[in-house]
């Protein structure tokens, strides 16, 4: 291995906990003398069940494993791991023939992978970033502890990848004054990641303004955003100060952006771009400094090559993007939310629901067309309306879209959603008589990930063996 090192050992975290995962004695303890050389504190496993035995005893920042072990394989320690710690960041170590694996891996929430054999270097740098990794989730939870109570931050940081990508993302944007783009499907959260933007911002000690173009007609929103002057019109019986003004040295969100029609997009381009506002019927410009953040449910490039949004405010507003996944896409997120829920609804109801482990699967096979808000309304109306505390399926009726699909009778003409179920139910079906005990196995074969498979076996109507 190569003796150049990124960092000195001054340079690394105090107390920065390694736990070193190797069925494998000499690469266990060889990888465990670089780390301790380095400067950090290193403990050693010799299997799956030992390093949860010791993450138990006391929690660790980093969690570096082997892939191919017996009885308990990389995979299942990594879920274990970080079911027991979600903060621990996972570093998976890998052969060439297996990076499919470790891929996988990255999709049930490790941080990164080595290929084995690496360099001293490479181990370093990928343990460096992990920790910087940590350090900003950290950060997150630091200084977002009241946000979290009052706004829900909890709701929008899971332990999924692409959740904690986002929070990464966003603490790296927060500090700086860069407009931001929020996408994403109505129901997952855009407001509070602007909320989540401006809360970790210099900005945080002035207002935070929301508005949604969507709930205002096309003559109000510019009297809304910009104010207007006595007798602009007519009911203007007094001046009044617009919500970019009201927003000066804070954010200012604009949700629904895509709603706006063309003429008021280019006063709005106007308003970003000179930083100047000029109330309607006032032809005096006045100077704001406000931090925009926007934000759509719709697919904001296919509106500028429709011609409904203007290309120039496009480029202007998407500085920095941020994507928030549908929670369809991260499901392993439901068990985490809906216990969120169900807590703030207990605490206003004076009550002590639980939810059981029939209620977790079942909500866990379900698409979430509504995401989390949908996810948040079914947990408020499972806890007023349940005849017990404990919840079961029962209390959490779903839609007809997340049942097993109905087959047609011989005859009747196919459908193509009808062809594609039969040919997932195929090819699941034969995956499954090849390993019909190894559910990881067979998400494997399929090139898909747990989460997905048990989420199709649902829908289809296939029992796990």
């Amino acid at each position: 291995m190569s003796e150049n090192k990124p960092a000195s050992p001054e340079n690394k975290p105090a107390k920065a906990r390694i736990l070193v995962v190797d069925d494998q004695r000499n690469m266990r303890a060889t990888t465990a003398l670089l780390l301790r050389s380095a400067g950090y504190e290193t403990v050693e496993a010799a299997s799956g069940e030992e390093a949860l035995t010791k993450i138990a005893e006391r929690a660790v920042d980093v969690l570096l494993t082997d892939l191919k072990m017996e009885p308990m394989d990389g995979l299942s320690l990594l879920k274990k791991a970080l079911e027991a710690s979600p903060q621990t960041q996972v570093l998976v170590m890998t052969a060439y023939g297996s990076i499919e694996t470790a891929v996988e891996a990255m999709r049930l929430g490790a941080y990164d992978y080595l290929t084995k054999p690496f360099k001293e270097e490479e181990l370093l740098i990928r343990v460096q970033k992990s920790l910087e990794r940590a350090r900003l989730v950290s950060t997150v939870q630091a200084l977002a502890g009241e946000f979290s109570e009052r706004h829900g931050l909890s709701a929008l940081v899971g332990r999924s990848a692409k959740m904690q990508e986002l929070t990464a993302r966003i603490v790296k944007v927060a500090s700086s004054d860069a407009t931001v783009l929020i996408e994403g499907e109505s129901g997952t959260g855009k407001e509070l990641v602007a909320r989540a933007l401006h809360t970790l911002s210099r900005r945080n000690v002035r207002p935070f303004v929301p508005v949604n173009c969507a709930a205002i007609t096309e003559s109000l929103l510019e009297s809304e955003l910009f104010g207007h002057a006595r007798g602009a019109f007519t009911g203007a019986v007094r001046t009044r100060r617009g919500l970019f003004e009201e927003a000066d040295g804070g954010t200012l969100f604009i949700d629904e952006v895509t709603e706006t029609t063309p003429a008021f997009q280019t006063k709005l381009l106007r308003v970003l771009q000179d930083g100047e506002v000029r109330r309607v019927g006032e032809s005096t410009a006045l100077k704001v400094d406000v931090r925009t953040v926007a934000a759509t449910n719709r697919n904001i490039e296919a509106e500028v090559n429709e011609k409904r949004f203007r290309q120039d405010l496009f480029y202007r507003l998407n500085v920095v993007p941020l994507a928030v996944p549908p929670l369809r896409a991260r499901l392993e997120d439901v068990p985490l939310l809906a216990e969120h829920f169900l807590v703030r609804a207990n605490q206003r109801n004076l009550r002590a629901r639980r939810l059981t482990d029939e209620a977790v699967e079942h909500l866990m096979g379900y698409d979430f067309p509504g995401n989390v808000r949908e996810l948040e309304n079914l947990v408020e109306q499972a806890a007023a309306l349940a005849e017990t505390d404990d919840l079961t399926a029962a209390d959490f009726p779903l839609r007809r879209s997340s049942s097993p699909e109905v087959r047609p009778v011989s005859g009747e003409v196919r459908s193509l959603a009808d062809l594609v179920a039969d040919a997932e139910r195929s090819a699941i079906m034969a995956a499954l008589d090849k390993s019909p005990h190894d559910l990881s196995t067979v998400a494997h074969n399929l090139n898909v990930s747990p989460t997905t498979l048990w989420r199709k076996m649902k829908r289809l109507g296939l029992k796990s063996p």
